[in-house]
């Protein structure tokens, strides 16, 4: 069983649930709290999903290191979207479009905290590379409390490309390094069609991807330590954002 068809935790299962994607199967722990999974399991009863009470034991082996809190969910594999469907999620809304380009984020909990704040912020879509990146997967679900049901991700094999297809629709793409001339609250762009690039954890962005930005901004730092966490910083970008946009009405 491939991991990207296990969901865990009772927000994920439930906004699994909601959200319409295919559940083949819930297994609920014999000792999970009732408050937790009555709710899920009325839902899967009226949509017809067989239900398991197991062991906790089992569900420690269907999602291994994942706090599941007694809930597991076997789903159809996550699909993936496609980098036009990101753009025709902001022209549905009638909204410039804004992006988050993710340039080999590794660790599944950085990626669930920036898909979380991405729903909060109102992100259109995420796009990550198919190689050296982390994927969906069950930690992604969970950390994302469920956002993950919400954003569009798509997976590109080059995103060097695909930032200069985005370029030639409009889309101004903005590079986040620590090296930057000005700081993100100089940057004029936020409030039309943006992409926002958020580099490695350790490495960040890589010189390619880099090079191809029209924008490179840093986040002002006041303390000792030169650095944020990944989904922080991503965190504080998107607020940035949002709040431009909410400035410009």
């Amino acid at each position: 069983m491939q991991e990207e068809e296990i969901v865990a935790g009772k927000h994920s299962v439930t906004e699994a649930l909601r959200s319409g994607r295919t559940i083949n199967k819930i297994w609920i722990a014999e000792t999970a709290q009732k408050h937790l999974t009555s709710p899920i399991i009325a839902e899967a009863k009226k949509l017809g999903i067989v239900i398991q009470h197991v062991d906790k034991r089992k569900l420690d082996q269907l999602a291994p290191g994942v706090q599941h809190q007694g809930v597991v969910a076997q789903t159809a594999p996550y699909a993936y979207a496609e980098v036009d469907d990101l753009l025709k999620v902001a022209e549905e809304k009638g909204e410039p479009p804004f992006l988050l380009i993710l340039d080999e984020i590794e660790d599944p909990h950085n990626l669930g905290s920036i898909l979380r704040t991405a729903d909060c912020t109102g992100v259109h879509g995420v796009i990550l590379p198919k190689r050296r990146s982390a994927q969906i997967t069950a930690t992604v679900s969970k950390t994302s409390a469920g956002a993950v049901e919400y954003v569009p991700v798509a997976r590109v094999t080059n995103l060097a490309q695909t930032i200069e297809q985005l370029k030639e629709l409009g889309v101004w793409i903005v590079g986040t390094v620590v090296d930057a001339d000005s700081d993100i609250y100089d940057a004029t762009v936020f409030d039309g069609p943006v992409a926002v690039v958020i580099g490695n954890e350790n490495k960040g962005m890589g010189r390619l991807i880099r090079e191809k930005c029209d924008v490179l901004a840093k986040l002002p730092m006041a303390g000792r330590i030169n650095s944020l966490n990944a989904s922080v910083a991503a965190g504080v970008v998107m607020y940035e954002v949002l709040r431009r946009r909410h400035m410009k009405g």
